[in-house]
């Protein structure tokens, strides 16, 4: 397959900005393969399908990458320190979509911006939190699946294996919210 896209390629189509989710050809009887491209729309999130003839000729965006740190909250929005320019920078919580809990002040995110507006957030797959309160560690045999609950140091309560203690520095997948592994500090 000879196609000028790549997966995260962000393309401009009658004036949208889409980011290349996925691409795939079709052969079909005796005509010629369609290229048939998953698109995700960069302002909204809302996904769309082309194929590469709708596309053509394909433009492609020019976009960077930004280390930016988180500083506070602010109504609905997110205020970050550009770790580069060291200016200040106002993200809608809709950009940082289901990630805001897991958000600590001072830590470094990504932000993908097209034209110098951001358009993305790169949330982590994992963050790395404190429990704040939870019951003492018991050990109740090897390999058992019985968990307690635990309050974490942003507020958030979820279920732990046994032997995690108050203090302890634990992984927790960002994507559902549950427990995915025990840290050393």
């Amino acid at each position: 397959m000879n196609t000028p896209l790549k997966r995260g390629m962000v393309l401009r189509h009658q004036n949208h900005l889409f980011i290349v989710s996925d691409f795939h050809e079709r052969h079909t009887g005796r005509g010629r393969p369609n290229v048939h491209v998953a698109l995700r729309d960069l302002i909204d999130g809302r996904q769309v399908d082309r194929t590469l003839d709708e596309l053509t000729p394909v433009v492609e965006a020019e976009y960077t990458y930004r280390q930016v740190q988180y500083l506070y909250h602010h109504g609905d929005d997110y205020i970050f320190m550009d770790s580069e320019t060291f200016e200040e920078l106002k993200l809608p919580g809709t950009l940082i979509g289901s990630f805001t809990p897991f958000m600590l002040e001072g830590e470094a995110y990504r932000v993908m911006f097209v034209e110098g507006r951001p358009v993305r957030f790169d949330a982590p797959d994992t963050a790395q939190l404190h429990v704040a309160l939870t019951a003492g560690p018991s050990h109740s045999g090897v390999g058992s699946s019985v968990q307690k609950e635990a309050e974490l140091e942003n507020g958030l309560k979820l279920q732990v294996p046994l032997f995690i203690k108050t203090g302890d520095l634990i992984r927790v997948n960002t994507r559902d919210g549950t427990y995915s592994g025990k840290e050393k500090e």
